[in-house]
């Protein structure tokens, strides 16, 4: 959800959406709610139900506070440890093959050769099968849960670790988690071994080497048993398996012809390839095929903490007066300025916010082709204000404030909503010097909108050279912090 794209949400809700919703709960119920009045007024103005009004109002916070962001850079950092682990397990491959074939100057023990490069392939494989049966195996997948450890060791920031976790929480609500890593870890091994079935051929191709096999407690009738009965699967792939006269001959103590190590170096080949290979790329497409189809079924559990307590305010069965949620510093306003866009009402508009009611209104001096909103002061006007300003945003806005009022946090998240759906917008204090409007009342004016996120150049020192602005357009003339506000 990169920064510039049209809000809105698609009709069927991606793994995206679910995630950053999951985060930004997470990271609400660890640092408190965050002040979202306005990113609620849109969702409800856009949602069709409550399900993809929780959606939408994640979506919203999320951008604002950058949490979109903060998956992006997780997504970055899993997908480099992802291929740290894929170029790992390629060379773990290429060197078990090598190791177990060694250099040529030593016969070859088939059995222990195949053992060295099957074995623990073949251990975890059957861990993964058992965890199945027995959920106290977990997911069964070494691999993508270390991938997943290393994916969290490597986040940093406070906040870093949410979005893993979030992950993880969604993933496992559907059992797409499990399928998810065993594809991860069926394909890492299918690396592996593919990697060492190509180092096989290579080595094979370039050196010579006699293979044979060793025992001080076994019979030859042992070796051929064995041989014939690992050889049969990879024969209907059509490798070769080594008749019994050359199993027996393969005792170490009587010379082979070259024939005889061709075909022992064929039904290597084949076991590595037919008990290796191809079991992990079956079990790799299985798991894609889950995890797509779990995916698919992933939705919104409003039953959740953090969810549930959302629904009287996405879906109220009536609208109640006040301000939502207590007056906590996790709940102070802040908006983004955007650029003007070619959609925006071209007439500057004036607007009074929360002025006395002795206030004169209009202005005296207001510019010709001003457009006066009036004084917003209720809470029906502030909905109806807002809701025609989503539907047609203003290019330049002026909103008027009583200096004398100490700023409170209704009236800076109202300011914030205002210009965040304006191209340009500025603020001016009106007021009386000597009628109660010190320096410290216009200091907190100051540290409130600065808070919010509005520069020092949107704040005009009373109504004159705010009008000016509104005018011209110019640059507003920003506040000494000694002067008094004129009117």
């Amino acid at each position: 959800m990169p920064d510039g794209r049209k809000p809105g949400m698609p009709c069927a809700p991606t793994l995206a959406h679910y995630w950053l919703a999951e985060t930004l709960r997470l990271r609400e119920a660890l640092w408190g709610p965050l002040e979202d009045s306005g990113e609620v007024r849109r969702a409800r103005a856009q949602g069709q139900g409550f399900g993809q009004k929780v959606l939408l109002r994640a979506q919203f916070l999320g951008q604002r506070e950058k949490l979109d962001l903060l998956i992006a850079r997780w997504t970055r950092g899993a997908r480099l440890a992802l291929l740290g682990m894929l170029a790992a397990a390629i060379l773990a491959g290429a060197a078990t093959a090598v190791g177990a074939l060694g250099d040529g100057s030593r016969s070859v023990n088939v059995l222990l050769a195949l053992t060295a490069m099957l074995g623990l392939n073949a251990l975890a494989f059957l861990f993964w099968l058992l965890s199945f049966a027995v959920r106290s195996a977990g997911s069964g997948t070494w691999l993508g849960e270390l991938w997943l450890w290393l994916t969290r060791k490597l986040a940093r920031g406070p906040d870093a670790a949410l979005a893993p976790r979030a992950l993880v929480e969604v993933l496992s609500r559907n059992n797409a988690l499990r399928w998810i890593l065993g594809g991860i870890s069926h394909g890492l091994w299918a690396a592996a071994l593919l990697s060492m079935l190509l180092s096989l051929l290579a080595v094979l191709s370039a050196r010579r080497y006699g293979f044979n096999w060793e025992t001080t407690l076994l019979s030859a009738d042992t070796f051929v048993s064995l041989t014939a009965f690992l050889g049969w699967l990879p024969s209907l792939l059509g490798f070769a398996i080594p008749p019994e006269a050359v199993v027996r001959a393969s005792n170490g103590l009587q010379a082979l012809p070259e024939t005889a190590q061709a075909l022992w170096s064929s039904w290597l080949i084949g076991c590595v390839a037919t008990y290796g290979l191809l079991p992990r790329m079956l079990c790799l497409v299985l798991s894609l095929l889950m995890a797509r189809r779990n995916l698919a079924a992933i939705g919104l559990d409003e039953n959740l903490p953090g969810y549930a307590e959302l629904r009287g305010r996405l879906a109220p069965p009536s609208e109640k007066a006040g301000i939502d949620g207590p007056d906590t510093p996790g709940f102070q306003a802040h908006f983004r300025p955007r650029a003007p866009a070619p959609h925006d009402q071209t007439q500057p508009l004036l607007a009074g916010i929360e002025l006395a009611p002795d206030t004169p209104w209009p202005p005296a001096g207001l510019p010709a082709g001003v457009a006066d909103l009036g004084i917003i002061d209720s809470r029906l006007e502030r909905k109806n204000l807002l809701e025609r300003f989503q539907r047609q945003p203003p290019g330049q806005l002026l909103m008027v404030c009583d200096a004398q009022q100490t700023p409170d946090r209704g009236t800076i998240a109202l300011l914030a909503e205002l210009a965040g759906l304006a191209g340009q917008a500025h603020i001016a204090l009106h007021g009386q010097a000597g009628a109660g409007f010190s320096d410290a009342r216009a200091a907190a004016w100051q540290e409130r909108l600065a808070a919010a996120g509005f520069l020092p150049g949107q704040l005009h020192a009373g109504l004159a050279p705010a009008l000016a602005w509104l005018a011209a357009g110019q640059p507003a003339r920003p506040i000494a912090k000694d002067a008094h506000v004129q009117p």
